[in-house]
């Protein structure tokens, strides 16, 4: 048969067609258009060297699609046939450029099955001969170059690592090989993770994606998947769920096998850090199974860990004592792992063994296994280093070392600290604090058990101030202007508002929902990284919170499993009073609420507004006798700050009869109130109205006689641009709008205007934000507590953003009562009151009917 140069284009048409598959990870297509190749090759018969060189080519690339979907020994065994067939070629540029392809090809696979440093001495050996060849497109040495730099960065060599990549990023510049960009675009935000720099491994992730969308989009569930990564070591465990649940669909129909499994394994860690130990061990099983198949023996060893992990946190949660088997277990995988050259791995297991030891009561045991623990590498994820710490500190407390415990939980929490002050956003800044929780409670419980008299009561009050609240600490910097984040939020104002439109009128909202949940996605990926929140300030001492109290009283609140008590602090001397169960407080606060919840409509029934009072009496004077009665005589008729934990912040503080009539404060710590109490500027006020609050609540037109000169923004003049304007600079802002309480993402709690949703994203990143807000219609005093009693929620943005006061309801208010407090309340600031005594007053003629508090300063 003749060799017909058209046979032939269509042969590398076709390889050209499986090659742009297989870089987008589209295996599946890259394997069925390879073969299809090689049968039109088979069908010519033809054996010039240009033949030669197409047949060898197809080889390779079905051999590495071969390898990702199937075995990575077939990959081996098609590289291995494309080098036997190189024998054909005569020698000359030609093979040796594809004896390198060939030869990077097995550099990848031996990369991809976890043989790293034999990957890397292969790409040493052929780089410098594709420099020397000179191939006009740079393809191939760029790709190579973008190749090893993923094994440098695994292997910790980052500074290599940052050079392949950059001199990858000036070749596709060079020659326009956007995908080859986007790769090592990814490939950098690698290596900012490695180096604990999250909020620019984010930035660089959206980068890689971004150009990926267009040039490779197969290759986007991959940048999802470290994204993901990073967002783990962050504590955003929801958030990584999520983003992988994005990409293990696009995994399981591209049979991207590998990254399948990797997306398994980081599945399983962002289950176990929320607590479902069902999901994270099936994922981990799973995990494992596709590694076994492709010969990983590395990763699935680390699907391994990851079970293990799963069974020992679970063991530990309970409470229980662990079965022999389990640190066992872990001892003998730490050795397997140890083998592989997997360091960070090794050390995870080891220490979850000592954890389990010691709770076994094998002291001697968990210390020679601590001994053995390798020591952390610059690259060692922050979560490795606090679980070092907790063991170390554990360990001291087995062996009645008390100060030895204390000085490891201090050392970490700094430790952390330093790797939350390298976050970017405020949910990073938050989220952090989940990798210090246990350590921080060590801590806490150590300090509290031994804690006798002022010393004792002081102590106690340091180390809460260490654990709690850390994202208040932080003072707000200028936001830095991102377009594409402002267009975000613009569409989701926008889609917020014909959701609205639609539900009124009947429409279907389904496809309009689904777009602003991708939205509010988008953004808050953005939010991530485009401008840091804060600069650090150190934690209060208790010197200087007792110094700035003057005649106040404050009350810090002390959760520890189920022990309830408080630190209180008057007249520069710090009491420790020992409480009931935390438990009791907790569920008594949950129906407390509720019945405010039931009483707060307008125009009840008698009879049913008799029951639901008696009821919400009788819960109020049970947590009045089981927070306050027993601090009596140290709170005398004294303003109080609370801070108060965990669930207590819901608490309506007002409702209880000690604090009836009474100023108090409510702040998130200590910290943030000493932040906060400041000399405030009174003026301008603005009052806001947002469109369809009912009643006399919405008609803030009334307030101008209280505030002659204030600037009115209601009616159609409320949209978010006109009140972000008015707010920016003011001293007082009322605002009066539906609004809605985000647990998820707190920046994303939102107050409804004419034109669709402020967002506290926008609201606390203004450059001058209002000294007080008073939020009148909605419950956007709530808020959901995260570890490290992380506070958030729309009103604990604004004072993490650094409004002093924020006046809002932690339940439900009827419009009427809520009307005639918020006059009364601004007529008493008006007067000249602090918030904290002008909302005593204005609470204190029905405070079951209205449940508002002061947060922040007072």
């Amino acid at each position: 048969m003749s060799c017909h140069h058209a046979q032939l284009s269509a042969v590398l048409a076709l390889y050209r067609r499986a090659n742009d598959a297989a870089a987008s990870a589209h295996n599946v297509e890259a394997i069925r258009l390879s073969r299809k190749a090689l049968r039109l090759i088979d069908g010519a018969g033809c054996e010039t060297p240009e033949w030669v060189a197409a047949r060898i080519r197809v080889r390779i690339c079905l051999a590495l699609a071969t390898a990702e979907v199937g075995s990575t020994a077939a990959g081996f065994r098609g590289l291995k046939r494309a080098r036997t067939e190189l024998e054909l070629l005569p020698d000359g540029p030609l093979r040796r450029e594809l004896d390198a392809v060939i030869t990077g090809q097995r550099a990848l696979l031996l990369f991809r099955v976890g043989r790293a440093s034999e990957s890397v001495a292969l790409f040493d050996a052929i780089i410098p001969t594709l420099e020397r060849l000179r191939l006009d497109d740079g393809l191939l040495l760029a790709r190579t170059l973008t190749n090893r730099a993923q094994i440098h960065a695994e292997t910790g060599n980052l500074d290599a690592a940052a050079r392949d990549f950059d001199q990858a990023i000036r070749l596709a510049s060079e020659h326009h090989l956007t995908r080859i960009e986007g790769k090592a675009r990814h490939g950098l935000g690698d290596l900012a993770q490695l180096a604990g720099d999250i909020p620019g491994a984010l930035r660089h992730y959206d980068e890689a994606a971004r150009i990926l969308e267009d040039a490779a989009p197969g290759w986007v569930a991959r940048v999802r998947l470290d994204q993901a990564r990073a967002l783990l070591v962050a504590g955003l465990a929801t958030e990584a769920a999520r983003h992988l649940d994005e990409a293990l669909p696009e995994f399981r129909r591209h049979r991207v096998i590998q990254d399948l499994a990797e997306a398994e394994v980081a599945r399983a860690a962002a289950a176990l850090l929320e607590g479902e130990f069902d999901t994270a061990r099936r994922l981990a099983v799973s995990a494992r199974r596709r590694f076994l198949r492709r010969g990983n023996l590395p990763w699935a060893e680390v699907a391994a860990l990851a079970r293990l992990r799963t069974d020992a946190t679970e063991v530990l949660e309970r409470g229980t004592r662990p079965p022999a088997r389990l640190p066992r277990a872990l001892v003998e995988l730490s050795h397997r792992l140890e083998q592989l050259g997997l360091r960070d791995e090794t050390a995870a297991a080891r220490l979850l063994a000592v954890r389990l030891r010691l709770r076994r009561g094998e002291l001697e045991e968990a210390k020679d296994l601590l001994a053995q623990v390798p020591k952390p590498r610059r690259t060692s994820p922050v979560d490795h280093r606090m679980l070092l710490r907790l063991c170390r500190a554990e360990l001291a407390v087995a062996t009645r070392n008390r100060r030895s415990a204390l000085a490891q939980a201090r050392a970490g929490l700094v430790e952390l600290g330093w790797a939350r002050d390298r976050m970017g956003g405020l949910d990073l800044l938050c989220g952090t604090a989940v990798h210090g929780h246990e350590l921080g409670t060590l801590a806490v419980g150590l300090v509290l058990e031994s804690a006798r008299g002022q010393d004792g009561a002081r102590r106690l009050f340091a180390w809460q101030e260490r654990t709690r609240a850390q994202v208040y600490r932080y003072e707000p910097l200028p936001a830095i202007d991102d377009p594409v984040l402002a267009k975000y939020l613009a569409e989701m104002r926008h889609v917020q508002r014909s959701v609205q439109q639609n539900r009124l009128a009947g429409k279907p909202v389904a496809a309009l929902e689904n777009r602003y949940a991708w939205l509010q996605r988008e953004a808050s990926r953005l939010g991530w990284y485009t401008s840091p929140w804060g600069r650090p300030r150190p934690v209060a001492t208790p010197e200087q919170v007792a110094a700035e109290l003057g005649e106040r009283v404050m009350v810090s609140f002390v959760g520890h499993e189920d022990t309830l008590a408080a630190v209180v602090v008057r007249d520069g001397r710090f009491h420790l009073v020992r409480l009931g169960a935390l438990g009791d407080a907790v569920e008594t606060t949950h129906q407390l609420r509720a019945d405010l919840d039931a009483l707060a409509p307008d125009h009840l029934p008698s009879p049913l507004v008799s029951a639901v009072s008696s009821s919400a009496r009788r819960r109020a004077e049970r947590l009045d006798k089981a927070l306050l009665e027993p601090l009596g005589r140290f709170l005398g008729d004294r303003e109080l700050v609370i801070i108060p934990t965990g669930s207590l912040h819901a608490l309506p503080w007002g409702a209880l009869p000690s604090m009836r009539g009474r100023p108090l404060s409510i702040a998130p710590s200590a910290t943030a109130w000493l932040g906060a109490v400041s000399a405030v500027k009174p003026e301008p006020v603005v009052l806001v109205g947002g469109p369809g609050v009912p009643g006399a609540v919405g008609e803030v037109s009334k307030l101008t006689s209280v505030y002659p000169t204030a600037r009115l923004v209601d009616g159609e003049k409320a949209t978010s641009d006109a009140v972000l304007e008015a707010l920016d600079g003011s001293g007082l802002a009322h605002l009066v709008a539906h609004g809605a309480h985000e647990p998820a993402n707190a920046l994303f709690s939102r107050l409804e205007l004419v034109d669709g949703p402020l967002f506290a994203h926008e609201a606390a990143r203004l450059e001058n934000p209002p000294d007080r807000v008073v939020l009148a219609a909605c419950e956007l005093a709530l808020s959901h507590i995260r570890p490290g009693e992380e506070a958030l929620g729309f009103a604990g943005a604004l004072l993490a953003s650094g409004c002093r006061t924020v006046v809002g309801a932690v339940a439900r208010v009827g419009d009427h009562a809520s009307a005639e407090t918020m006059i009364d309340l601004h007529e008493r600031l008006a007067s000249g009151r602090s918030p904290a005594v002008a909302l005593a007053e204005a609470t204190a003629v029905d405070p079951f009917r209205r449940p508002f508090l002061c947060l922040g300063a007072g």
